[in-house]
């Protein structure tokens, strides 16, 4: 790939400060405290970075919120945005536009097995209500198993669908929705010594925990096909094709949610090429488009397309496949192709980022663990290697969440904005970073981690 590295950045601090203003009197900021943020004035963003206006430039190991799989800036992007904006800039979703056909096109023909139709939401959290809302009409059952260790949204169905910490003020417990354990060698939760363990466990606790909730009350299994924000746990070869085999036994519909993992992420247009597998649904968002122009949606096989052949599907949105979100897809989608973006995300994550992560944790004691695939990798902090013990408790804000912060400022001060979730922190660069831009990225992340040593025991 081309190096996208712009142009230093000129500082402009008065525009800075009247943003900062603004965006502190007036912007409710998700996730947060609203007393307790000091959120950064972007100026401007191209390539793999982005930068402040005091001129300061950082490499994003971020990629935004894990969608900016093309960069910052693709100048075909952008002006395939522009070209559709002057052309015809929103129209009802109930009409035949050339931008949504195309958009749809292109996603089914990369989509596995016959997921040949797609349901257009504005993001990923409402693709996943939809997916939901889907599979209950299917199957005429109410409840949905999805695992610990997920993220499948913020909106109250999804929220609950969710199987980390930011479900808990929302949970009402009656969303119909019960959970398991899936598979994460690193902090297994059934004893585990290798991977086949890991995942023939694994298998007998979910057939074990239908089996007790009922497989005539299922309607779905929801899995992150590599969960994301959780912590970027791979699956252990079979375990998809597993639960994919006891869902065909029950008759109960299989939802992959790649709204992060999705196209490129993981080295291959969708996580699930990697493991060989079809679901009945499949979520998709963040990379479609970039996150150029809000986008998300449902792949839906020809089985769950026939149900509602002729029997309306009760749900929709006003803005399903805004013109200006579905040209942006169908110029990042050619774009990728002919760029060998995917391609790219592959080689570097086997050729560098991956190396260069397993060589870090060789000579940092606050490594614990280092997992991925492609651009999609995680590192866990620990206080002791020995015990695994996390660097900060589960969860942990405030002064227990120090030696975290502490780290992440670390970065910020070496030119690295990376992405900390609890105790990791994950390293999920555009897919189109250059070796330069990455070999740039694991030195800054080397001088932080030498923070994060202090932390241990």
């Amino acid at each position: 790939m081309t190096s996208t590295t712009p142009h230093s950045p000129q500082p402009d601090p008065e525009t800075g400060a009247a943003v900062k203003a603004a965006d502190r009197a007036h912007v409710f900021h998700s996730w947060s405290a609203q007393e307790l943020i000091d959120p950064l004035a972007v100026a401007g963003a191209e390539g793999s970075y982005f930068w402040d206006y005091e001129g300061r430039r950082y490499l994003d190991f971020s990629s935004g919120l894990v969608f900016t799989n093309i960069g910052y800036q693709h100048p075909k992007v952008v002006a395939a945005i522009q070209e559709q904006a002057g052309k015809l800039a929103t129209f009802a979703p109930a009409f035949a536009v050339e931008s949504r056909s195309e958009a749809a096109r292109l996603i089914a023909g990369r989509t596995p097995g016959d997921l040949d139709k797609i349901f257009f939401t504005n993001a990923g959290a409402e693709a996943v209500e939809h997916a939901i809302r889907m599979a209950r009409l299917h199957t005429g059952r109410h409840k949905v198993l999805s695992a610990y260790r997920s993220y499948h949204g913020g909106t109250q169905q999804t929220v609950n669908v969710t199987g980390d910490p930011r479900r808990w003020a929302s949970d009402t417990g009656q969303a119909g929705v019960a959970r398991f354990w899936a598979p994460f060698l690193y902090r297994s939760r059934f004893y585990a010594e290798n991977e086949e363990q890991e995942c023939a466990r694994a298998l007998e606790h979910l057939e074990t925990t239908i089996a007790f909730e009922g497989p005539a009350t299922i309607a779905a299994v929801i899995l992150e096909s590599v969960p994301g924000g959780a912590g970027i746990m791979v699956p252990p070869p079979g375990y998809l094709q597993g639960v994919r085999e006891i869902c065909d036994r029950h008759g109960i519909v299989f939802i992959l949610d790649e709204v992060m993992a999705g196209f490129g992420r993981t080295g291959t247009w969708f996580a699930a090429d990697l493991f060989d597998v079809v679901p009945d649904l499949m979520t998709f968002a963040k990379g479609v488009n970039s996150g150029y122009v809000p986008l998300g949606g449902v792949a839906i096989s020809a089985e769950i397309a026939a149900t509602f052949a002729r029997r309306p599907y009760p749900g929709g949105l006003t803005y399903s496949g805004h013109p200006l979100a579905c040209a942006a897809a169908v110029a990042t989608i050619r774009v990728m192709e002919e760029e060998g973006i995917v391609e790219n995300a592959a080689r570097m994550g086997a050729e560098v980022l991956g190396p260069g992560l397993r060589e870090l944790a060789e000579r940092h004691p606050s490594v614990g663990d280092v997992r991925g695939v492609g651009m999609f990798w995680a590192v866990e902090l620990v206080r002791d290697r020995a015990t695994r013990e996390p660097l900060v408790p589960y969860n942990a804000s405030g002064e227990a969440n120090a030696p975290m912060a502490a780290f992440a400022a670390a970065a910020k001060a070496n030119g690295l904005w990376p992405f900390v979730n609890m105790n990791r922190t994950h390293v999920a660069p555009p897919c189109t970073a250059t070796g330069s831009e990455l070999k740039e990225g694991l030195a800054a992340l080397d001088a932080a981690l030498a923070v994060a040593d202090s932390y241990t025991v």
